[in-house]
């Protein structure tokens, strides 16, 4: 309250400051006209002999500068007689001087000009003090109320933090408990009936147990027994897994070691279709060659047409892309090939910033692949000085994302200063989608580790931020690491928006993206739990967007071919984002739904 009297206070400051000049202003005229003019008549006279009768002869007496002015009172007082100044120089003039006129006075109220000044010049000086004494009075009240509000926005934004970090975390562990039961849906949708009895009783036998040991901490009783339960029940061996049956489990579940490996599939496909560029980072043997033809594969399956050109030091087949000459293999004595790819991927990236943005969304990925680059790059630094390769990777990483353009490159440490970008700080480095891998192999008879990159960003504040995600992601790690060491498998931290740890998945056995993992739970489901011997194949139902799209078809009034960009436009699918409106018109063409006449042009079939 006192801080709103304070500031309205201020505010009326300039009311105040125009007040105390006005007030001062007309005080100082008022005294500058209390000094002018005269207060009283005056009295003009000379001194003219009594014998001179003659006009003439009196005007030499009463010349200007022979004529005396003083005030009338004093004029005829007799003590202020005037005397006259040339009395003892000529002894015939008079001694009495002669009136000649009366001045009336010019300013008569100088008194009442001098007053007002006073009160004026008065009044605004008092104006002025008492505005700083109330300012004076207000500031300690004001001060302690500003010192509270700091406080309380302090508390409230704490608080309103804690919530954030609560409500992420509580969205995180759902998250872990959805992909878990996922990942437990699609492990028991490939179990045989038999598997899934043997896995149900093994369900209820652990449930049993926890229960026993719960009751009997809490009321005492042997843990070998529940209520109502003997001892011929507990001993009874017709409810126990039988050897062969836990042999039939563990083989069936060999090939999943981890729930987080569907994770790290995700993680590695939205790599593959994400805008921004990505450092691949792992150690010899992590299994860095296998994860980027992986992503090279998903990129290719996404889009036929990417232009994709790589620059290794390996005649490796890159998916396919050296049968289609785009693998340009450096050479150290000989670095100018791989100079002018860099430069024609360059050119080709300025021609695309010249489109206009309605030709932008149709562009097929541009990417540039750079294989072992740490090599690479410090060979090209050596040959080509004045080349700033840096500058054009940096163009690419901070704005190619708006024309489909991006880079991946592949290193062997995490010294992504490397890369030559002068410029690669903690903000530069968020543009930049992470991918490290670490491993325990075993290469000529002997065991090998490359965890240390993986254990070197555990410990860095600028690449994770906050203590607590990176002690939670540390857990993971931990956790994950103990069955990467033991399977000689892969475990990955990448950072695509957050950061994920997962165990790398068999990539090679990886024939299907992630997406058409819920057309191969329906078919486990027909196989396993529809009894029926013929069973008919039902059409898989269309996605929310697909059918979104498909409404916004049929309710359009002008039937003429739609791009994406008229359904980017439209109001009910104003809540999707650009590749789920891809992904929602791929799938209506699959299914017939609506045709593709053209690149980006779309219609009903009966238009």
């Amino acid at each position: 309250m006192k801080r709103k009297q304070f500031e309205e206070y201020l505010r009326s400051g300039t009311a105040n400051n125009i007040t105390v000049g006005l007030l001062a202003t007309i005080g100082l005229i008022c005294g500058a006209k209390s000094f002018t003019g005269t207060q009283i008549s005056l009295v003009e006279y000379c001194f003219i002999p009594s014998t001179l009768t003659k006009p003439v002869n009196r005007q030499r007496y009463c010349t200007p500068n022979k004529r005396y002015i003083m005030p009338e009172s004093e004029f005829y007082a007799e003590a202020y007689a005037p005397a006259n100044p040339e009395f003892q120089r000529d002894n015939f003039l008079p001694t009495k001087a002669t009136r000649l006129r009366i001045i009336p006075p010019s300013n008569a109220e100088k008194p009442w000009w001098g007053l007002a000044s006073v009160l004026f010049v008065g009044g605004a000086y008092g104006l002025s003090k008492a505005r700083e004494w109330r300012l004076v009075q207000l500031m300690p009240s004001v001060r302690e109320e500003i010192r509270s509000n700091w406080l309380i926005s302090k508390l409230w934004y704490g608080l309103r933090l804690h919530k954030e970090a609560y409500s992420a975390q509580l969205d995180y562990e759902f998250h872990q408990w959805t992909e878990n039961r996922r990942v437990r849906t699609a492990q028991l949708s490939q179990m045989t009936p038999q598997e899934l009895a043997i896995f149900q009783e093994q369900v209820r036998l652990r449930a049993e147990a926890e229960a026993r040991v719960q009751l009997q901490q809490a009321t005492g009783q042997p843990a070998a027994a529940l209520p109502g339960q003997s001892m011929q029940d507990i001993a009874r061996g017709d409810d126990k897994v039988t050897g062969e049956q836990q042999q039939a489990l563990q083989q069936n579940t060999a090939s999943s070691l981890h729930p987080s490996e569907s994770l790290a599939l995700n993680t590695l496909q939205a790599l593959a279709r994400a805008d921004s560029s990505t450092a691949l980072v792992a150690a010899p043997g992590s299994g860095k060659s296998v994860t980027l033809n992986y992503l090279i594969q998903k990129i290719l399956a996404d889009s036929p047409n990417a232009d994709i050109w790589v620059i290794s030091a390996k005649n490796d087949s890159f998916c396919g892309l050296r049968e289609k000459g785009r693998v340009i293999v450096f050479d150290q004595e000989n670095p100018d090939l791989a100079k002018v790819v860099i430069d024609n991927f360059y050119t080709d990236y300025k021609k695309r910033k010249q489109l206009p943005e309605s030709q932008r969304e149709s562009l097929p990925p541009l990417i540039l692949i750079l294989d072992d680059w740490l090599v690479i790059a410090d060979q090209l630094s050596k040959h080509y000085s004045d080349w700033n390769y840096g500058g054009k990777l940096l163009d690419v990483l901070l704005i190619g994302r708006e024309f489909n353009t991006k880079f991946i490159a592949s290193l062997q440490s995490f010294n992504l200063a490397a890369l030559g970008i002068e410029k690669m700080d903690a903000q530069t480095r968020l543009c930049l989608n992470l991918l490290l891998l670490g491993n325990r192999y075993i290469k000529n008879g002997r065991e090998q580790e490359s965890y240390g990159v993986l254990e070197l960003i555990l410990n860095r504040g600028d690449i994770i931020p906050g203590k607590q995600e990176r002690e939670q992601i540390k857990s993971k790690y931990l956790d994950i690491k103990a069955v990467s060491y033991k399977n000689l498998r892969p475990v990955m931290i990448a950072s695509v928006g957050g950061f994920v740890v997962a165990l790398m998945p068999l990539l090679s056995n990886q024939a299907k993206p992630i997406v058409d993992e819920q057309e191969y739970l329906d078919r486990v489901f027909n196989l396993e739990f529809n009894l029926s011997q013929t069973h008919q194949n039902h059409p898989k139902p269309l996605s929310e967007v697909a059918k979104k799209i498909y409404e916004y078809f049929q309710n359009v009034k002008n039937k003429t071919p739609k791009t994406l960009r008229d359904l980017k436009k439209a109001d009910r699918l104003s809540g999707y984002e650009e590749q789920e409106l891809i992904d929602g018109l791929a799938e209506l063409v699959k299914t017939e739904k609506i045709n593709s006449d053209a690149p980006d042009s779309y219609s009903l079939p009966d238009w």
